[in-house]
Formats: structure tokens, sequence, C-alpha cells
């Protein structure tokens, strides 16, 4: 089993939740997970991003990580790049809690994502469905509202 985590932190560099990444070796399949506090109720996209460099806070992450240079769309896309996770939900509470099975991402070679940024945005991701040329490129999902460092972890780390 591979696992791997990135703390998302806000604006404040308080933490606000986590994303927790769990594959098992010698499978393409991975599990993403994510427990995210105070943030504003509804939808947010989720996104890998090019860069592990917080120099500039989530502004030095980069553009979405894009390896073999697809067109931004949801999770059960065929045309997506790796880390298109799609929307996470904040219920009332601002809260979030989200699973998600995806086939498309690495944790060796030029195109693992160990090293890379990820990042919650403020608002709701499109899919590359929308009509501006941005749709195609970040799914239209505004300001990075917090971000975080993917790196490997032990077996033994949880969500809580």
């Amino acid at each position: 089993m591979v696992n791997a985590v990135a703390y998302l932190q806000g604006a404040a560099y308080a933490t606000i939740g986590l994303v927790w990444f769990s594959q098992e070796k010698g499978s393409q399949s991975t599990n993403v997970y994510a427990n995210i506090t105070g943030v504003a109720a509804g939808d947010h996209g989720l996104h890998i991003h090019q860069f592990g460099d917080l120099s500039q806070g989530c502004a030095s992450l980069g553009p979405h990580f894009n390896p073999f240079n697809k067109t931004h769309g949801g999770p059960t896309d065929t045309e997506k790049h790796p880390g298109d996770f799609g929307n996470v939900v904040a219920d009332g509470d601002g809260k979030v809690q989200f699973h998600l099975t995806v086939d498309s991402l690495d944790f060796s070679g030029d195109n693992s994502i160990l090293g890379r940024g990820i990042v919650l945005h403020a608002g709701k991701d499109d899919l590359g469905k929308g009509n501006s040329p941005d749709s195609k490129l970040t799914g239209n999902s505004g300001e990075r509202l917090a971000c975080g460092i993917i790196g490997l972890a032990p077996d033994a780390a949880t969500l809580d």
C-alpha cells in the first residue's frame, strides 16, 4: 500500500483539513479522501497543481497538473487532468467529507503526484463544461482558498 497526505492551509496558514491518498501496490485505482472544515457552504473545486512550492502561498503552486496536455474535465471524464477531482461539498457548518476512487494517479516516475500541490478553490468547478476559455483550463472554480503539498505518508496515518 502507498499512502500520501496533504494538509490544507488557508490564507492565515491555519490547517483547515487534509486530503488522503491510498493506493494498493500494483493497482491503478487510488482512493482519495478529504476532511475539511471552516469553508463556506456549497461546492468547491479540488485539483492537483503542477508545483509543490508554497513560497508565495497557494499562488506559487502553478497551473493544474497536466502531464498529458488534456483539457480540464470532471473526475469521470476521459478528457481531464489527472488531478481533476471535481467538487467537494461543504455542508451548512462548513464541513467537507469526501471520497472518490480514481484511476489516473501515479506515485512514482515523472508523473508522480508526490511533491505537487493540491488546491481547494472558492467556487464550483464547472468540470470543463462552461463556455469561457478558462473552463477548459481550470473549470472556472475561482480563487485558491486553501492548499497543501502532497507527501508520502505512513500506513498508520488516518483522517482524524
